[in-house]
């Protein structure tokens, strides 16, 4: 009875565990290949760089150097003067490492010249440096008018600035919705359960928010009244859990690309399905990361991984996004070119190819 309880207890112990701290450990012995520098030189089209000297900036060329990330474009510049300072701290002496994207300001939504002037204050600040908008996920989802109306995605008070970005030839990169589970039930058949155990706000119930649905109605609408604009949807359109209906997207409006920034972990977890569709619309999809600052690598080398190698089963960098492993694409060097590279030097204005090979 003794030697019973004693087998008993840890059993006991190990059944009491939260299944948060779950973590095994592998024991499958497969060919590994860790990769801590892109194959080739990249563009990452998706970063918040939080630098606030110009010592802070070398050390950020320095962090890029050691990844071969060739090209950082800043989507957080802001507009007007801050806009301006984010551009001479980033490119006075690093003009050709560095991308500014501008946003707008909501202040006045409600004014009847409130388009005409956020399309000004555009053009504006290209003039100033500004390669491009990027555009946060609030707007649709949380951004309110005056009356404490949402303001839709496909709300005609911004035609004006999106019809402008075709004619100035700059880039919109949007951000709309979240993870579809984020609106689903927080149950046990909620795959993003651990996340939203650990970042309860980032659920989105349907008595604060619009649906999933809804949300990506509206972008899509709009994407498509604007034929003459590029857009970037960010975070592969929040659907890279299902690539045949993004790739459908893509059919259907031309003027349409994507990105892949803190959405690796479905690519990783569908190799064929994600290698096909790689493949298939390489001349659509942007190399990004959506980070901070690269001063950690091991969340590139992730990225770098899962698009070169053929690895098997490896972690994701950030468990809460991905309870399930990884397994790489081993995408074709021309493949890899377009996703790191070429594409943001046709899409993104005045950068120089000249760190890039042919």
């Amino acid at each position: 009875m003794i030697r019973y309880a004693a087998f008993l207890a840890p059993a006991l112990l190990l059944a009491q565990m939260d299944i948060r701290d779950y973590d095994p450990k592998s024991t499958l012995v497969v060919p590994q290949h860790n990769v801590t520098r892109a194959k080739f030189p990249f563009v990452d089209v998706h970063h918040h760089p939080r630098v606030q000297t110009p010592a802070d900036v070398d050390q950020l060329v320095k962090d890029m150097d050691g990844i071969n990330l060739r090209i950082l474009v800043n989507l957080s510049g802001g507009w007007g003067e801050r806009l301006q300072r984010n551009v001479e701290l980033l490119k006075s002496r690093y003009p050709d490492r560095f991308v500014v994207f501008a946003n707008w300001n909501y202040e006045g939504v409600d004014d009847p010249g409130y388009g005409p002037r956020i399309a000004r204050q555009l053009e504006d600040d290209v003039r100033h440096g500004a390669q491009g908008l990027k555009i946060f996920k609030p707007f649709g989802m949380e951004v309110k008018d005056s009356r404490g109306q949402r303001i839709h995605v496909d709300d005609p008070r911004y035609d004006q600035v999106f019809e402008l970005c075709g004619k100035l030839k700059i880039p919109v990169l949007i951000h709309t919705a979240e993870p579809i589970a984020f609106f689903d039930p927080i149950n046990k058949h909620n795959e993003r359960w651990r996340e939203l155990q650990e970042f309860p706000a980032r659920a989105r119930p349907p008595d604060k928010y619009p649906s999933w649905q809804t949300l990506i109605e509206e972008q899509h609408r709009m994407f498509a009244r604007h034929p003459n604009t590029t857009f970037i949807d960010a975070h592969l359109g929040w659907l890279g859990n299902n690539l045949a209906e993004l790739g459908r997207l893509l059919d259907r409006l031309p003027n349409v690309y994507t990105e892949i920034g803190a959405v690796l972990y479905e690519l990783g977890r569908q190799p064929r399905m994600a290698r096909e569709f790689m493949i298939k619309y390489q001349d659509r999809v942007l190399m990004g990361k959506d980070a901070w600052q690269p001063r950690d690598p091991k969340e590139y080398w992730c990225y770098f991984r899962v698009l070169e190698t053929p690895d098997e089963y490896f972690d994701y960098y950030r468990p809460r996004h991905a309870f399930w492993k990884m397994y790489g694409l081993e995408l074709p060097d021309e493949v890899l070119k377009k996703v790191y590279y070429q594409n943001a030097l046709k899409l993104i204005p005045g950068l120089n190819a000249s760190g890039f090979p042919n």
